[in-house]
This record gives C-alpha cells, structure tokens and sequence, in this order.
C-alpha cells in the first residue's frame, strides 16, 4: 500500500508522513528530498539552474519510481506535484492520495513559519503578497487536490492520528 500525501506548500506533509511513518512503522519518502539526493542540489538550486519545467520532469520521473514501490510506504509529495502531468491519475491508481486541506491564512502563517525563504515560489514576498500568492496559487491547484481519495482538516497530530488509522486499516474509513 501507498499513501501519497498531497496539499500546498507548508501543509505538513513532510512532518506528518514522517509521524506516520513512525507510528506504522511503514517505510517513508519525501520526493523533494529525493530528488535533491538524485541530483546533488538544492530543490531552489535546480529551480533557478534549469526552472520550473526541468524541476517539474524530475519530479514526474521519481513519481514513477515511486509508483512501482510494492510494500508499505507514505510519500510526501511536493506541492505541485498532483497539477502537473498525469501525476495526480498516477497517484490515485498506484495507491491511497491524502489531501491534507489548510485554508490560505492558515497556509500563510504555516508558510512563514517554515523557513519562508528557502521556498523558491516564494521567497522575499511580504505578507501581502504572500497571502495572494497562496490564495491565487490554491485556487488554481484546488481542482487537482480534490481528486484525492481523502481530504482531511485539522492539527499535524489529528492529521497524523487519521492517517495513521487509514494505513493500519488498508484503506478504511477515516
């Protein structure tokens, strides 16, 4: 079983997939640190080296890698990772997706909070403009993120309570 934990930027998925993990004792990927492993930089070093589009490629390429992954697993994908491509399809035939649901306020304190500046999106915005990037940014990506098997609300620890219950309960209801 897989569990692809999908959601914005700065939703937890990274956290909460390596809680989850702990908890289940299930095996734990973070694709984003995969491919920084693969390619030997920085997510905002490939971004800026070879853009978005490059960046994108990578991260459709270790999707499928992941995909063929045949034991226990919580991925924690990027946050764009359902919009481009046919990931989010991939996803939803190769295992479980998770949509972990923040509204925008709340991405952008959560955003802030997590080393704003280390996120090539959005680096040196202010507050302003930040708030619209993520409302804008969320609006569009909104109708890929729905597509998930499950959308979940709510703190990282009743997040991480309810994906726990989904792993250890093969696809039970949450």
């Amino acid at each position: 079983m897989i569990l692809f934990l999908i959601g914005f930027m700065a939703s937890g998925k990274t956290t909460i997939g390596r809680e989850v993990a702990r908890r289940t004792g299930w095996a734990f990927i973070d694709l984003d640190e995969r491919i920084e492993l693969r390619e030997g930089r920085s997510v905002s070093a490939i971004f800026a080296e070879r853009g978005e589009e490059a960046f994108r490629r990578l991260e459709c390429d270790c999707l499928k890698e992941v995909c063929r992954t045949d034991y226990n697993i919580i991925v924690a994908t990027g946050g764009g990772v359902p919009c481009f491509f046919d990931n989010m399809e991939r996803m939803n035939r190769a295992g479980t997706t998770v949509y972990l649901k923040f509204s925008p306020a709340a991405l952008k304190l959560r955003i802030q909070l997590s080393s704003q500046d280390s996120r090539p999106l959005v680096a040196g915005k202010s507050d302003e403009e930040l708030l619209r990037f993520v409302t804008e940014s969320l609006a569009r990506r909104e109708p890929f993120y729905t597509q998930a098997a499950y959308t979940l609300q709510g703190t990282d620890e009743e997040l991480a309570e309810q994906i726990t219950a989904l792993a250890l309960d093969g696809h039970g209801q949450v």
